[in-house]
């Protein structure tokens, strides 16, 4: 990075290596890609001021404005696949073609402000221009490095200095063989070894360098701390000092450590004796980010729930097992006349804790989506993943902040597993405007257990953990998970928690 002649940093803007054409078409490509992303009418002003502020970092004629503006309205769609061969042609993009990833990475960071519908928007331009989706990941680590070492004390110690240098040089070395085979949608050299340091930590100082230089240290100070909170601890640093209504217990526990341009967090619908004895449990292979948490709430509420689901599911199984409750289940007739009547001498077993929790993921529902909002965990994409009432408490989240102002892109993506809410797809379609990415509905229809706790709410079962939500957005993706379970006698609503365990 050069200075200029008044002392000031000079702009290394990654984009502006193109050809005015292929800028044209980078430009262009976003524009349109936003307005099939976001075609809603309140996402408008965002898309708007998306495309103006990329043309200006592009340092494109604002004579070309208008046009940016009628794409990102959703004109001149049939433009992707021109505007996507110019950029695939251009020199530029031959020799580097992860530039515009990095680019968009570094763009969408200037202010500090790394919005969800940013990051969806870089990973639909990535896979447009056949760039790997690691490679998104790759970029944001590279910033994210750079930017602390432009923003670490000069006290730094000599030998951390060294060891820093050093694995430049390895990580360089791989680079050379790695990164420069990237192209046509497939990643040549990273694999197997090779891939290992590339991942690790400092990977980022080599690929990244001179979209960090368009920030500059000073710049990059109040970036650091507008992305990850001014006190710096993100969720690990909250915890509910008193009680909030009903909730007695509400607290963030790190699952992996360190600190990441997009993070996840992971929300369990149950405890038991032994084995998901903790809120960590479920989540020890969760893989969809590297700064993971899960939220701690109401374990004593929780822990009862469970042992009562855990003593039904041990004591009954020759009941579950009865022809006549097979036939229900593969019939599909589950209403509460046709449930055996051992089972339903048991139900005290389960009924008060099961309404006890209902209305507790509820409110805790509510009040993480306070937390987010307040930007606890800084300005950072989030991923919500849940299973049984645990994505309830997604559900309520996603409620609520479909109900404030100012919500929008703050969740990236959100998966429910089992989830005890309403399916009617009036009630979802609210949620929508405050989910970036996907909601994905991993659903059982022959989940019993989930029919037998919920068989007083209505005669005709309405659950989204039992059927698809019928919704016709882009953002909502059923999963039909009825093929894990192949025994009638076991519960999917067990069999969820090995999907992410």
């Amino acid at each position: 990075m050069q200075d200029e002649p008044d002392g000031q940093s000079r702009r290394v803007v990654l984009g502006r290596s193109l050809q005015e054409p292929a800028r044209f078409a980078y430009a262009g490509i976003c524009a349109i890609s936003l307005a099939q992303l976001f075609p809603e009418k309140e996402q408008r002003d965002f898309c708007r001021r998306f495309v103006e502020d990329l043309v200006r970092w592009l340092d494109l004629a604002p004579t070309v404005i208008p046009a940016m503006e009628a794409f990102a309205s959703g004109l001149g769609g049939e433009g992707t696949d021109t505007f996507t061969k110019v950029l695939l042609e251009d020199s530029v993009m031959k020799e580097k073609p992860t530039l515009i990833t990095q680019d968009l990475v570094s763009f969408s960071l200037r202010d500090g402000y790394y919005d969800a519908r940013s990051r969806v928007l870089i990973s639909r331009v990535s896979w447009l221009l056949r760039v790997p989706p690691e490679t998104m990941e790759m970029s944001e680590e590279s910033l994210m490095e750079s930017l602390k070492q432009r923003t670490e004390e000069p006290s730094e110690s000599v030998q951390a200095s060294r060891r820093k240098k050093e694995s430049r040089r390895k990580l360089k070395r791989y680079l050379l063989i790695g990164l420069a085979t990237v192209g046509g949608g497939t990643v040549i050299g990273l694999t197997g070894g090779l891939a290992a340091p590339l991942v690790a930590a400092g990977a980022a100082t080599i690929i990244g360098s001179a979209g960090a230089a368009v920030l500059g240290s000073t710049a990059g100070i109040a970036i650091m701390a507008s992305l990850f909170g001014a006190a710096g601890a993100g969720l690990t640093g909250y915890k509910m000092k008193k009680r909030v209504g009903a909730i007695e217990e509400f607290e963030f526990l790190p699952l992996t450590g360190g600190r990441q341009l997009h993070m996840s967090i992971a929300i369990t619908g149950w405890l038991s004796t032994g084995k998901y004895g903790s809120f960590a449990a479920p989540w020890q292979s969760l893989l969809h980010s590297t700064e993971q948490y899960c939220l701690a709430w109401e374990s004593k509420y929780l822990m009862e729930l469970g042992n009562a689901l855990d003593a039904i599911l041990n004591g009954l199984v020759n009941i579950v097992a009865q022809e006549a409750l097979k036939f229900t289940i593969l019939s599909g007739i589950v209403t509460a006349l046709t449930w055996p009547a051992s089972l339903i001498t048991v139900a005290s077993v389960i009924d008060n804790p099961w309404g006890v929790c209902l209305s507790r993921s509820a409110e805790v529902g509510k009040h993480l989506a306070h937390i987010l909002l307040s930007r606890q965990q800084g300005h950072r994409p989030v991923t919500l993943i849940g299973f049984s009432l645990g994505a309830r408490v997604i559900y309520f989240c996603l409620q609520e902040l479909a109900q404030e102002s100012g919500s929008e892109g703050i969740i990236e993506d959100v998966v429910l597993l089992g989830a005890p809410v309403e399916g009617d797809v009036k009630r979802w379609k609210p949620l929508t405007r405050v989910v970036a990415g996907r909601i994905i509905n991993g659903y059982c229809r022959g989940d019993w257990l989930l029919s037998f706790v919920y068989r007083s709410s209505s005669v005709k079962l309405n659950v989204a953990g039992l059927q698809p939500v019928d919704l016709d957005d882009r953002r909502m993706v059923n999963v039909d998970l009825s093929s894990v379970v192949s025994d009638p006698s076991v519960s999917p609503f067990t069999l969820l928690v090995r999907l992410v365990g």
